[in-house]
């Protein structure tokens, strides 16, 4: 058991709050840096009284993140957006924003850092979530060259915003769009998995290493719809969209983002992610380092997307 001190920004979303209940488990008190501490009350309730701190800090104002860092044994950094937002901003959070948080991670002594950035992230990629990513994994690492990187392909668990998304599109449509054809590859990794294996190189210090995360399987997208529809027990058309009307799409989903409490459905930016297979290189170091054997997709969303068969948990599946 361990009774220091671990900072974890982002530590409020969908992977943070796994994350945190990982690290509970293994002693650590915990202090969360959240925009808006009231919206993340239900962190509180998850440990012993006291065990996690709720502070406010903004990765954009440093005199926050300095008085976040105060007083810890190691950070996490788990803040990504899926898409801008005014000055949440890709730039903004995945480049300065780490390199704010390295540098005031390093002045308080503090070289036990781990930052999850996505697979596939490349300086060279033509999208901005990837590019972003990769600078603010370059930034970081050459502030704090022991710092580990953490590389999950797409991440899914009962609030993922990927199965969940399509599972809800099922209940409105006929038909789901297969972008691109539905052809490029994915190594789905479960929620839970990746929060284990961040709490584990927490504890044992970092090294300056960098783990790529997937699945123990590589779907097509097509595939990853099929099973989609499969755990929510609904017959729908799978409709091939090639790449230019794909991002046409991404270009009614950022129209229908620009309105007041609606989030896109899709973005130009995500659609050029889509465009790439995201699976872990040959070789990589990855779950067999830590000796976690991965869940697989089918073992898991069957439990959550329940609620979007057609009678809910009363529903009798056909097959």
């Amino acid at each position: 058991m361990n009774n220091g001190l671990i900072t974890v920004f982002g530590g409020s979303g969908f992977l943070g709050k796994y994350v945190v209940r990982a690290l509970i488990k293994d002693g650590w008190r915990v202090r969360v840096p959240v925009r808006r501490p009231h919206t993340a009350q239900d962190l509180k309730v998850i440990g012993d009284v006291g065990q996690v701190q709720l502070v406010q800090a903004n990765l954009r104002f440093e005199k926050s993140v300095d008085a976040a860092i105060e007083g810890s044994d190691a950070i996490i950094n788990l803040v990504a957006l899926l898409f801008e937002s005014g000055s949440q901003n890709f730039d903004a959070l995945h480049v300065k924003g780490a390199e704010v948080l390295a540098k005031k991670s390093l002045a308080h002594g503090v070289t036990n850092f781990i930052q999850v950035s996505a697979l596939g992230a490349s300086l060279n990629s033509d999208s901005s979530y990837s590019s972003t990513k990769a600078m603010g994994e370059k930034i970081i690492r050459d502030i704090i060259p022991s710092s580990d990187i953490v590389r999950p392909s797409i991440i899914f668990g009962a609030e993922d915003n990927f199965f969940n998304r399509f599972a809800a599109m099922t209940q409105l449509s006929p038909f789901i769009p297969l972008l691109g054809g539905g052809q490029s590859l994915f190594q789905p990794v479960y929620v839970n998995d990746v929060a284990k294996v961040v709490a584990k190189l927490a504890g044992k210090g970092t090294a300056g290493n960098t783990y790529e995360l997937g699945g123990p399987k590589v779907y097509s997208f097509k595939e990853l719809m099929q099973v989609m529809l499969h755990a929510v027990d609904r017959k729908r058309v799978l409709i091939p969209v090639p790449w230019v009307a794909s991002n046409f799409l991404g270009l009614l989903g950022e129209v229908s983002g620009s309105l007041p409490f609606v989030s896109p459905f899709l973005t130009r930016d995500q659609v050029k992610n889509l465009r790439k297979d995201n699976i872990v290189s040959e070789g990589a170091l990855g779950f067999s380092s830590f000796e976690i054997r991965a869940e697989t997709v089918e073992s898991i969303i069957g439990s959550y997307l329940l609620r979007y068969r057609k009678y809910g948990q009363f529903h009798e599946k056909s097959n």
